[in-house]
């Protein structure tokens, strides 16, 4: 079989970014000897509302119906004009990308608030408290009147269930402990029909260790003791802010690489934003870029069993950990010198 992914490059650093990480792409698969991956670009974000008209065009969401995965630079919503489409939760939506990987990795030549640092916060992706994603039609969040304002938290069996098994297969993968995060004494109905999913799950997994913690605590050991934690599993509002709190501890957002994955498809999707302050500026970290590539291909080889995919993937990642050993091949938030496209190039030539 081939394999087609998807291109969509974002916007403002996206297009710095993006191109990078399909370089080392390309140079990863060629080492490998994958010939059967076809990557297609694709039109998203402004600069298809400036050719197409919209941020979504229908060209591009036809065609990532049939792709077996996804690269999606950071969008810049933000300074979308009303009325425009935000791309990334209608894709999660449409190709029902359900559990969202976030891992959090310190490394020893880099600053960090720790050095043992090495879990991943997974995030159920497609319900929850954001508006954009908890309803079929209209939004979860509304205001009738001048006073008032509501939001819906949409919390389901099935989806809480998915997210619980997508966790613990994790664990099984990784150091066999599952921490699953709630405020049950609070929500007492939408984290305690999630904590019971979860532990009906962990009743298939004897094999891995499962605990909890509130929100407010877990922040709390995250931040004193992050080498506590593995798999850190979380409803969606959670998640995402969690994941920043653990980008914060090795470094900050532009070490944080992220997998958007359903049982067909996955998204390879930084945690961080567009960054249009240092857009066209070269100084943009490729690292969480590249290495959500790397965990699209990784994925992709799991899936499919295909041990070319798996090399390809783990010499990203060692090709990333040589450079990052080297302070004149690091951006200038990492303490390098190095611009973009240098630290790319960097990787490329590490992976021979």
């Amino acid at each position: 079989m081939s394999y087609d992914i998807a291109v969509l490059e974002g916007d403002d650093i996206g297009l710095e970014i993006v191109p990078v990480a399909v370089e080392v792409l390309t140079a990863a698969l060629d080492r490998a000897g994958v010939t059967d991956v076809v990557l297609h670009p694709l039109p998203i974000g402004a600069a298809a509302l400036g050719e197409h008209g919209t941020t979504f065009p229908d060209r591009t969401r036809d065609a990532l119906a049939s792709m077996h995965g996804v690269i999606l630079g950071p969008i810049g919503h933000a300074a979308y004009p009303p009325g425009a489409v935000n791309p990334h939760p209608v894709i999660r939506r449409t190709l029902d990308l359900y559990a969202n990987h976030r891992p959090a990795r310190s490394y020893p030549d880099l600053p960090s608030l720790h050095r043992d640092v090495d879990l991943v916060v997974l995030r159920e992706n497609n319900e929850g408290f954001q508006p954009d994603r908890n309803m079929l039609a209209g939004s979860g969040e509304f205001q009738p009147d001048e006073d008032h304002a509501y939001s819906i938290r949409v919390i389901t069996a099935r989806q809480s269930g998915r997210i619980a098994r997508a966790g613990f297969e994790l664990a099984r993968q990784r150091r066999g402990h599952v921490t699953a995060i709630h405020k049950r004494t609070v929500f007492r109905l939408t984290d305690g029909l999630f904590m019971r999913e979860v532990e009906r799950v962990a009743a298939d997994y004897p094999d891995v260790r499962l605990d909890d913690h509130q929100v407010d605590t877990a922040a709390l050991h995250l931040v004193t003791h992050p080498a506590d934690f593995d798999v850190v599993l979380c409803t969606n509002m959670f998640g995402d802010i969690l994941s920043d709190l653990t980008a914060g501890l090795v470094g900050g957002l532009g070490m944080a690489p992220g997998l958007s994955a359903g049982d067909e498809v996955a998204m390879a999707q930084a945690t961080h934003g567009s960054a249009p302050d240092i857009a066209g500026t070269g100084r943009a970290n490729p690292y969480a870029m590249i290495m959500s590539v790397r965990m699209l291909v990784a994925w992709l080889g799991n899936q499919h069993a295909d041990p070319r995919l798996t090399a390809a993937a783990d010499a990203i990642g060692a090709a990333v950990d040589s450079v990052l050993a080297r302070p004149d091949q690091r951006t200038p938030d990492l303490g390098g010198t190095a611009t973009t496209e240098r630290m790319g190039a960097a990787v490329v030539r590490a992976l021979g």
